[in-house]
């Protein structure tokens, strides 16, 4: 058996995952990879050293020898990842870019226990804008960290080495921090997706706070698949995080064919032509994909973007540093200290007059993105340079948070796509934003842009590995059902699935024991499906719907119908419509049909 002792830079999470199936791979090789690393690399602050990584490859074992082996309970197994030193690993220092704050962590951040309880090994944590206030990458004693594409620009901040290391393929996949952008800011200055969650989906015990009403932990990678994976793996609720939330399962899971997108009325680029133009090529993709594209009033996002910086909002970054103001303000980055000691001027009232703001502006944000899939914006209207970036350190920063920093204080979800690549060769993002709980739709979108785009992975030059699925996978949080007549799509009861969030994902067979009736007298016209001892294959529509949801649509079902369990032609089992015996005798067998719209047309032809 040939042992791959060497793996390149730049393997995904599921090319990581396939190579130890294959047995192509041990998790031996990460000593190796390890030895590979650039030395004198900004974007750490702490690397593994090889003793760490050794106990956690001998952790790994035992792991696996407790599942007996079974990778499929190990979906992370050897997978290495890098976390923002904001955020605890068991063992480890904590600095949160500040060495004059830092202490050992006694436990792993919730979120690293489950990673790692996954199987993945953690190869260090990365620099950031300290105490996570900035969207620049610069603002840390440990150095700028370079953009992955041209080291004379800004990487992006605050999460600035997390996106780095994942942008040069050291790691599959890190953990960032995302208050204002700092887990997409990044994504787009880099190349790569930055997976912000639905605030709470993420346990943040174990975090050190930036504002910690609005903080959440973000997931990048080099595919979206990769990072949907792991946000899976890492989300739930969790009783230690006083803003976790359990997810209500009601948000769609996905979208439909046609995409509905909306652009804001008016955009701002701040005179980068570049970036300008990188949007309006994504614009008009999205238009050859066949989306509904709807100019909409971009003023509230706006109004609220502004808020989180230049309002009483700041306070809350003073309330998380209040510690080290007080002991240390020295030890504190200057531009930092400017920004946190501006909180000090606000009062309790000025507080409760920005959440009443906060509440007022969110409820039309929210409002004004129903009906549509996700909200079209450039990750960043502009990207600059180093030297730029320190001519003009709080002007640029704000420039760079005009589309993200509204996010989280209207408590909406976010994806970051790679849009593609300048004239300069620089790259330019996109970001789809929903409102919450809707992360797993925005995944839908991105996974199909990423395919369509094919793009480069990151700044490692590799192309984006073939879709692993054959069939789409369902949705976490769904429940999959076929349906075989008015339900389908254009029958007259499609809408109570499509009201429910429901989305279409296929059109198949059920196995050939299956024979189909045309029920009298129901209104709408409804066939009854049955298992049979002999029958033939029938057309059916799969669609997944909302965990939540599903059991008012049941409850909806008249008599002789009901739910059970349907055989597919590829011996999926899945929820379907199913009918009572005692109905069929008088029911005229339509089999032969093969389907319900093919007998219905039958009838209009006749």
């Amino acid at each position: 058996m040939h042992i791959e002792r060497s793996p390149s830079f730049g393997w995904t999470v599921s090319e990581w995952i396939a190579a130890y199936r294959k047995q192509s791979l041990t998790p031996d090789s990460l000593l190796a990879l390890l030895d590979a690393f650039p030395s004198d690399d900004r974007a750490w602050i702490s690397l593994v050293q090889r003793e760490q990584l050794t106990a956690q490859l001998a952790e790994l074992e035992q792991r696996l020898a407790a599942v007996e082996g079974d990778l499929d309970r190990l979906p992370l197994y050897g997978v290495p990842f890098a976390i923002k030193d904001n955020i605890d690993a068991a063992g480890w220092a904590t600095t949160a870019a500040c060495p004059a704050f830092a202490y050992v962590a006694a436990s792993d951040a919730a979120v690293v226990g489950k990673l790692r309880a996954a199987g993945a090994i953690l190869m260090g944590k990365t620099n950031l804008d300290q105490f996570a206030t900035g969207l620049v990458g610069t603002r840390s004693p440990h150095g700028a960290v370079p953009n992955s594409f041209d080291p004379a620009y800004v990487s992006g901040g605050s999460s600035s080495g997390s996106a780095s290391v994942v942008a040069r393929g050291l790691v599959a996949f890190s953990l960032g921090t995302d208050t204002a952008g700092s887990g997409r800011v990044p994504a787009g200055f880099n190349n790569i997706v930055g997976l912000k969650p639905t605030k709470g989906r993420l346990s943040n015990t174990g975090l050190v706070p930036a504002c910690r009403t609005v903080d959440c932990i973000s997931v990048f990678a080099l595919t979206v698949d990769d990072a949907q994976t792991v946000a899976a793996i890492a989300a739930g609720y969790d009783a230690t995080d006083a803003y976790s939330r359990p997810n209500p399962n009601t948000a769609p899971v996905a979208v439909g064919n046609k995409i509905r997108l909306a652009v804001p009325d008016t955009l701002e680029f701040f005179g980068d032509s570049q970036n300008q133009a990188v949007f309006e090529r994504a614009l008009a993709t999205f238009g050859a994909l066949g989306a509904d594209i709807t100019r909409i009033d971009f003023a509230p996002f706006r109004q609220l973007a502004e808020q989180l910086y230049y309002g009483s909002w700041v306070a809350e970054r003073t309330v998380a540093v209040e510690g080290m103001l007080a002991r240390a303000p020295e030890a504190i980055d200057p531009v930092v200290r400017g920004i946190v000691e501006n909180g000090l001027a606000y009062t309790a009232c000025d507080a409760y007059k920005a959440e009443y703001l906060r509440a007022e502006l969110s409820r039309r944000i929210n409002d004004s993105l129903a009906g549509y899939d996700a909200l079209l914006v450039p990750t960043s209207p502009t990207l600059r340079t180093l030297a730029e970036m320190e001519a003009e350190p709080v002007l640029f920063n704000s420039q760079f948070g005009y589309y993200t920093n509204f996010t989280n204080l209207a408590d909406l979800s976010a994806l970051a796509l790679p849009a593609g690549l300048r004239s300069d060769g620089l790259p330019a993002g996109i970001t789809l934003i929903a409102p919450a709980w809707h992360d797993l739709a925005l995944a839908d979108v991105g996974k199909r842009w990423q395919a369509y785009l094919n793009l480069p992975l990151g700044a490692t030059g590799r192309a984006l590995p073939a879709p692993t699925h054959a069939t789409a996978a369902q949705a976490p949080g769904s429940v999959r059902v076929a349906v075989v007549g008015a339900h389908l799509t254009g029958m007259p009861l499609n809408f109570q699935l499509t009201t429910r969030n429901a989305v279409r994902v296929e059109q198949t067979l059920t196995a050939d024991h299956y024979r189909l009736y045309a029920l009298p007298g129901t209104v709408p016209p409804k066939p009854g499906l049955a298992r049979a001892d002999s029958g033939g294959p029938i057309v059916v529509e799969l669609w997944d719907m909302p965990m939540a949801c599903f059991g008012e649509f049941v409850a909806e079902i008249p008599a002789p119908l009901g739910i059970g369990n349907l055989t597919l032609a590829d011996g999926r089992t899945v929820k379907g419509f199913i009918c009572e015996p005692w109905a069929l005798a008088g029911a005229r067998d339509i089999t032969d049909f093969g389907g319900w719209r093919a007998y219905i047309a039958s009838l209009q032809s006749a």
